[in-house]
């Protein structure tokens, strides 16, 4: 069931949320798939309509940081970033409060928090009012949902609604930092908030973590192997030989575009590149058996492009 974003909408799918079921939503990021993060049985609802194993954590979304304060436990640092980013594609790793389930924190100690800034998002929170545990609405694994109708073609007949709030702005994951030690602040998703603009806020440098065991993944998105299409995904910089009938995806268009190439953005510019990442990998997928994608400039949103091209590679 596909329904738009007008305040009816919105409240019949907040009805939903508070009878336990589950709900695709935009975000700024990508369509999340909500359901009540204080309801265990309707969170395990999503681990079911996702294919989601039990050990990968979700992220709770808030309104704000009041909310925020209601189910993680804040510091100096959650707060220096949340006045600068906040609302916003930037999520927090913190200690949890022992209101928040197990399951959605895959049972660690902590909890990933955001405050997302789409508006019909952030409607539907004030209208709710609860957190809500919402991954990517789509499959575990595959591409993830930057409009309604990819959310429809793969989980329509999983979930009870679909709020159709456009296309997502950022379209790719927000940016994860753990900030439980605040001497140690780790990026552990880089996204669309870029690391450089967290460490001047920070006054410190981010650490990448060492400790990246698939088996018991921090936060979201640190699986080795994330975000595939069906086909396979080769990376490369610069000059390249590419297999016959293959699709070849540049970051900026090319001069004389010929048959089977494809590009990320008209001018090179790196925030339309992440923007139409997912809804061009999904448009080929099926078309072809292998997608060469370029590499973007490893800064900026640009570190986000290559960690998702690099784990859709990883297969």
């Amino acid at each position: 069931m596909v329904l738009d974003s007008s305040d009816a909408s919105l409240k019949r799918a907040a009805g939903i949320i508070l009878a336990g079921g589950i709900v695709a939503l935009p975000t700024e990021t990508v369509y999340g798939l909500a359901a009540n993060a204080l309801n265990a049985d309707a969170v395990r609802k999503i681990f079911e309509a996702k294919g989601r194993p039990f050990i990968d954590p979700l992220i709770a979304h808030v309104l704000d940081f009041e909310a925020l304060e209601k189910i993680a436990v804040p510091n100096l640092s959650a707060r220096r970033l949340y006045d600068a980013f906040c609302p916003g594609p930037i999520t927090f790793v913190l200690k949890k409060r022992d209101c928040v389930p197990g399951i959605v924190s895959a049972g660690k100690p902590t909890v990933a928090v955001r405050m997302p800034s789409h508006s019909v998002m952030r409607r539907f929170m004030a209208e709710v009012k609860v957190p809500l545990s919402a991954p990517s609405a789509n499959p575990f694994g595959y591409v993830s949902p930057t409009k309604a109708r990819h959310v429809e073609a793969q989980l329509g007949s999983k979930i009870d609604a679909i709020i159709d709030g456009g296309s997502c702005e950022c379209g790719v994951e927000s940016t994860i930092v753990m900030l439980v030690d605040e001497d140690r602040p780790m990026l552990l998703r880089p996204g669309p908030v870029p690391r450089s603009e967290i460490e001047r806020v920070l006054g410190r440098a981010l650490i990448d973590p060492k400790d990246k065991n698939p088996a018991h993944p921090t936060a979201p998105g640190m699986l080795k192997t994330h975000y595939s299409p069906k086909a396979k995904v080769v990376l490369f910089e610069g000059e390249c030989e590419f297999e016959s009938g293959s699709a070849r995806v540049f970051f900026k268009r090319p001069q004389n575009p010929r048959k089977g190439e494809f590009w990320l953005s008209e001018s090179g510019d790196e925030r339309e590149a992440a923007r139409n990442l997912f809804d061009l990998l999904r448009n080929l997928d099926g078309s072809f058996s292998t997608i060469y994608c370029q590499k973007l400039p490893d800064s900026g949103i640009g570190e986000a492009v290559n960690d998702r091209l690099g784990r859709a590679a990883a297969k």
